[in-house]
């Protein structure tokens, strides 16, 4: 299926009232797709998709949720209150929804083209901050391990799986729930910015829109994908503490005032391994296979959070998408 044959695919977004499953499900529409989304609250930001309430835990409800499509793209998540740092008293009821439902749909969608967001902190702790994908996995968090069990069942069943490193930006459900925004936030507040440590840890950020494209690459090109995961990302890196001092400067110009200054603070006891590393994905592998690249440079990115973020502490309203089919 190529990208233009998408269009008058039915495609369902498992997921698609969040931050990612919203920017995905509006890339399908405007690729031709009719789209069904279902999530727990049956949320709508995108205009043109069929919205649906539905607990995805419950017997049969994946089942009937997948029924006719020919695209299932699975972003549900649960990660409880605590971000992505799912604690042993959470594990079975995480492993609910990061597991179970990709189970279900793994048996229910069998002969559909099956996608499935994984995250590249799934690698574990490596002895080198790029990583390309060849990898032996060794996850050191509960949710890592969650999602690696739940990538095996659907490469199994002839899925791909797409890695995804830190997304951020605004899609059409709002801002990120990430470090960009809150970082802005801090800012536009006037409060310094804390990195834990000297800040020096690589990552690699990845715009939504970026994540949207990437996602309707892999369903026209999924007959040379399945089977396997692949690495998305910028690949390029940034400290923290860089990162951090771009997202003061670009406030300041916003503000008039000087930039907040970035200081280092002791990580806190529940920092892990992984957050005190570096991380940077080579997106080689699929760029290769499906032409995708990203497209939304990092100090774009952050001008455009920045001022999402400023309209909405402004305004009290709701960001308008700068979405495109471009």
């Amino acid at each position: 299926m190529s990208a233009e044959g998408l269009s008058g695919r039915r495609v369902v977004v498992l997921g698609g009232s969040g931050f990612v499953g919203s920017a995905v499900a509006a890339r399908f529409l405007a690729e031709g797709a009719r789209v069904r989304s279902v999530s727990r609250s049956g949320g709508n930001p995108v205009s043109g998709v069929d919205a649906v309430g539905a607990d995805l835990t419950r017997p049969g409800v994946v089942a009937e949720a997948v029924a006719g499509a020919d695209v299932v793209v699975v972003l549900v998540l649960y990660t409880g209150s605590g971000g992505y740092r799912v604690g042993p008293d959470r594990a079975r009821e995480a492993a609910e929804v990061n597991v179970g439902v990709a189970e279900a749909v793994a048996a229910a969608a069998r002969d559909r083209i099956l996608l499935f967001a994984g995250s590249t902190s799934q690698v574990g702790v490596v002895d080198h901050d790029r990583i390309d994908g060849t990898e032996t996995d060794a996850p050191v968090t509960e949710y890592d391990r969650q999602k690696c069990e739940a990538e095996r069942v659907v490469s199994e069943a002839g899925g791909i799986t797409l890695r995804l490193p830190t997304v951020y930006g605004c899609g059409p459900a709002g801002l990120d729930r990430g470090v960009v925004t809150a970082m802005t936030r801090r800012a536009l507040a006037g409060e310094p910015l804390t990195v834990w440590g000297d800040g020096g840890m690589q990552r690699d950020l990845l715009h939504v829109d970026d994540v949207s494209r990437a996602f309707a690459a892999a369903a026209g090109g999924a007959r040379q994908l399945t089977g396997r995961h692949w690495l998305l990302g910028s690949g390029a890196g940034v400290s923290v503490r860089e990162l951090f001092v771009r997202v003061a400067r670009v406030v300041a110009r916003r503000s008039g005032a000087a930039p907040v200054p970035v200081v280092s603070v002791a990580p806190p006891a529940h920092a892990t391994a992984m957050d005190m590393r570096g991380l940077v994905a080579d997106p080689a592998a699929f760029r290769d296979s499906t032409g995708w690249e990203a497209r939304v440079g990092l100090d774009d990115g952050i001008e455009t959070t920045v001022a999402a973020v400023a309209g909405r502490t402004r305004q009290g309203g709701r960001y308008e998408y700068p979405y495109s089919a471009d």
